[in-house]
């Protein structure tokens, strides 16, 4: 179940990433920040308030208010490298996060085999060569290789504390939810501040863009929570590190869903990356 979850996981946040890159291009980062993660807390608060999960309240919900304060920060810095740079090359870089919570495992106790291992390399190795990225070029590529690289310590620091924040189901959600509003406040606070500095809130064309666009922001919000979910259950029911690499796998699907819909094509390195990838996630299933 631990390898279903985080593939589970490593689909979600592709998609997210995908979706997220695509909205950046016409909205303000820190505004499709704000607005989906507002979305996403919205549906958790509900579903909060239907489960009774209030209930489950402690002091390992610190944890969520961590990942809820790095969060924005990794997702604004992600979100404006893949509008400078071709999601193919950005993403595949966002997942060298996985090595802080691998690192986390193996602190905490977890001992893959060593066909495991061996799975863990060679999945990493291959998310990173599945976008074929290119470490040298024009300056917007290198701030994009700059960004990322932020957004990977970021991201991967939230897998280790949402791992942490909860023990049961009713428990994840309350997480989430506390996630989700530490996430607003956060990045609300940052997008007030960047007004403050003439920055801009909304895109060419007014309210009107956002409103237009907010079925695409609803999506993005809920499926990285829906990842997050889907991460912190996989975490919990195995290894770590295991958990980790195959959720690490989703820069993957932002690579191809960016073939799919936008015709980026997939050079050799990339395709010999993507085959590495599935090699990992099979050695990491089977190990």
């Amino acid at each position: 179940m631990t390898a279903l979850f985080a593939l589970a996981t490593s689909l979600l946040w592709g998609l997210a990433d995908f979706g997220g890159g695509l909205l950046t291009r016409r909205i303000p980062a820190l505004t499709v920040v704000v607005v989906s993660q507002i979305i996403a807390a919205l549906v958790l608060g509900a579903i909060v308030l239907a489960t009774g999960a209030w209930n489950e309240a402690g002091p390992e919900l610190w944890y969520a208010v961590g990942a809820g304060v790095v969060g924005p920060a990794a997702m604004l810095a992600f979100y404006k490298a893949l509008a400078l740079g071709p999601m193919g090359v950005v993403s595949p870089l966002g997942s060298l996060g996985v090595v802080v919570p691998v690192s986390v495992g193996l602190l905490v106790g977890d001992r893959p085999g060593l066909l495991q291992f061996a799975g863990i390399g060679v999945a990493i190795l291959g998310v990173v060569l599945a976008g074929g990225p290119e470490l040298r070029g024009a300056p917007v590529q290198r701030q994009a290789v700059l960004l990322t690289l932020v957004a990977a310590f970021g991201f991967g620091s939230v897998m280790a504390l949402i791992a942490e924040a909860s023990t049961t189901v009713t428990g994840l959600f309350l997480a989430l939810f506390v996630q989700r509003v530490t996430n607003v406040l956060v990045g609300g606070g940052a997008l007030y501040a960047s007004v403050k500095r003439g920055g801009r809130a909304l895109p060419d064309g007014g309210p009107a863009v956002v409103r237009a666009a907010l079925p695409a922001l609803a999506f993005v919000g809920l499926a990285d929570v829906a990842a997050n979910g889907t991460y912190a259950i996989a975490a919990q029911q195995g290894p770590v590190t295991v958990a980790a690499v195959l959720a690490g796998l989703y820069p993957v699907v932002t690579a191809l869903a960016a073939r799919g819909v936008l015709k980026e094509r997939l050079r050799a390195v990339q395709a010999a990356g993507a085959g590495l990838a599935l090699v990992g996630t099979v050695l990491l299933a089977t190990g």
